[in-house]
């Protein structure tokens, strides 16, 4: 059995609570939630909307599965979590649908939650399989 790898990448903001970026168990990569944060500049404040900090939770995301040579075209299983949902379910769906092929969507829970990290409006975490 293979011994789990701990990752972190420079390429992803740093962690604002003590995790790994991404843990790869051989086949399966469980990649940590990411937010609306520019890993350049961390502290800067989040973007405005919805749109902008699905886009910008979804690079993260995407620079996270690089750095274990995967890409998204590798994620079986989403899960999204935002803070507006009634609001912002709709637009969170179209920039999240503009990152995956209609025909390889990954399997997807989508939960409405009270706050998160940051003050963020959306969170999204990854299952991808080698």
């Amino acid at each position: 059995m293979t011994q789990p790898s701990f990752i972190n990448t420079e390429t992803a903001p740093p962690g604002v609570a003590p995790y790994s970026h991404a843990v790869d168990c051989g086949d399966y990569v469980f990649i940590t939630g990411q937010l609306p944060i520019h890993p350049a500049n961390p502290e800067a404040p989040l973007p405005e909307g919805i749109e902008a900090q699905t886009r910008l939770t979804l690079q993260n995301l995407q620079a996270v599965l690089a750095a274990v040579g995967l890409d998204l075209s590798h994620v079986v299983q989403a899960r999204v979590f935002i803070t507006e949902f009634k609001r912002d379910y709709a637009a969170m769906n179209a920039v999240y649908a503009s990152y995956f092929p209609s025909d390889r969507l990954p399997a997807r829970t989508c939960i409405g939650v009270t706050g998160l990290a940051r003050d963020a409006l959306v969170e999204i975490d990854l299952v991808a399989k080698r």
